[in-house]
């Protein structure tokens, strides 16, 4: 071998392990975001600050690294834009732009990272591994909290005149029980997923054991919104799919009701008596069809649902009552962006999901066919929870929602045959 053989070949080795080296530090960077991303959210956001600095720099250094469009980036630009556009309809515009780009920037940059990094089978087990750390830990906490008691019942998550005798809500390392109960709902359905396709019969145990410690802590948010939903998703997988889980889902859910007679109050509240939660979300939706039909353009301007709602007050009557959102998601989002910036949003949403479904079906790789299936069940249970609550306004929860939607489209160029396979470099 001639030396410039040699000095070329030394050349591509330092090259490959630059690329390596680059590769690594995004790809750490975003397990570290999804471990945190229900711990800790602003651990979180440094975490996806460096792996976006990370992933810039392996952009502009690396030659054979591309960027990879992903099935749904069409409708993530639009909402992008959209969302931008709205802020200059805003009340107050510079409330209205921080809250912007520090929530869509969040959205964006956590969906690139995740899209552009995730390109092997053992990198997406790694950041799912990260995902069961995180949720291990959140859950461990919310059982420590309900053994030892934290008092609730004075706070405003809870109806004390209609459901005096609850006392006791867990919400873990998040803000409130019905944000918890809907991460949980995800969690659930992804975990269900893996426990009804994995074949290995002490994993399976494992799995199972895991999604009964799940519908406890489910259980103990008393958040009724997430509890239908989850009943829902999983009520439809088993009539579509194996009627097996139907008669699960009943055993465990008579279970539950009988062990727990104040959760059974709850949920049956929904068909047999109104509270001040379910009389105060039916006027807030009233509102936020009428904010709709007055801007039904760019909406009301992004993160405006606070300020704009007192003009808007059909119920409450108090000028200095603060509601952030319109516990509806569908609502929420076409009454602060508009018709057309909610319409790209479910495309994204609703396409990724469908799409979810359509790639669990594939033969080459058992782990993408568990975790396609788990993020389509979990984007079912989104959606059946945005009915009465807009569980994705948290930042923790929208940060999840984006990260999962990215991770599932990019494990499809797992896949041979698919069009992104060819980018992949293990």
């Amino acid at each position: 071998m001639s030396e410039t053989d040699t000095r070329s070949n030394i050349e591509e080795k330092k090259k490959l392990n630059r690329q390596r080296a680059m590769e690594n530090r995004c790809y750490s960077a975003l397990r570290a975001e999804a471990f945190l991303v229900a711990l800790n959210p602003w651990l979180a956001a440094g975490a996806l600050a460096i792996g976006v600095v990370f992933w810039l720099w392996r952009w502009g250094r690396d030659p054979d690294f591309h960027f990879r469009r992903l099935p749904y980036d069409v409708p993530v630009f639009l909402f992008i834009l959209i969302g931008a556009a709205s802020v200059a309809v805003a009340p107050d515009k510079a409330a209205s732009f921080y809250n912007y780009y520090v929530l869509v920037g969040s959205y964006a940059f956590t969906y690139f990272l995740a899209g552009q990094t995730l390109r092997t089978e053992s990198q997406l087990r790694g950041v799912l591994g990260a995902l069961a750390f995180s949720a291990f830990f959140s859950v461990m906490y919310g059982l420590y909290q309900f053994a030892f008691g934290i008092e609730t019942a004075d706070m405003k998550w809870v109806d004390g005149d209609a459901f005096p005798e609850l006392r006791r809500r867990i919400f873990s390392t998040w803000e409130n029980p019905n944000i918890f109960a809907g991460y949980l709902g995800e969690v659930i359905a992804m975990v269900f997923a893996f426990f009804m396709t994995e074949e290995d019969a002490a994993r399976r145990w494992k799995y199972g054991g895991f999604l009964l410690v799940l519908a406890l802590c489910l259980v103990l948010t008393y958040a009724r919104g997430a509890c239908f939903a989850v009943m829902l998703t999983l009520a439809g997988y088993g009539a579509l799919k194996d009627r097996r889980v139907l008669l699960g889902c009943a055993a465990v859910g008579a279970l539950a009701l009988f062990a727990d007679p104040m959760l059974a109050d709850r949920l049956l509240s929904v068909f047999t008596k109104t509270d001040t939660s379910s009389e105060m979300r039916l006027a807030i939706w009233e509102s936020s069809v009428a904010m709709i039909l007055d801007h039904p353009i760019l909406g009301i301007g992004w993160g405006s649902f606070l300020k704009v709602y007192p003009e808007y007050d059909f119920y409450i009557n108090d000028a200095s009552a603060q509601i952030f959102h319109a516990h509806n998601m569908y609502l929420h989002y076409a009454a602060e962006i508009g018709i057309v910036g909610a319409a790209a949003y479910f495309w994204f949403f609703f396409g990724t999901m469908v799409s979810a479904f359509l790639s669990s079906g594939a033969e080459e790789s058992p782990l993408v066919r568990r975790s396609e299936l788990g993020w389509g069940l979990a984007l079912v249970t989104v959606a059946f929870g945005g009915v009465t609550d807009d569980v994705v306004f948290n930042i923790p929860t929208s940060m999840l929602l984006w990260m999962g939607c990215a991770l599932s489209m990019a494990a499809r160029g797992i896949l041979p045959g698919h069009p992104t396979h060819n980018e992949t470099r293990e």
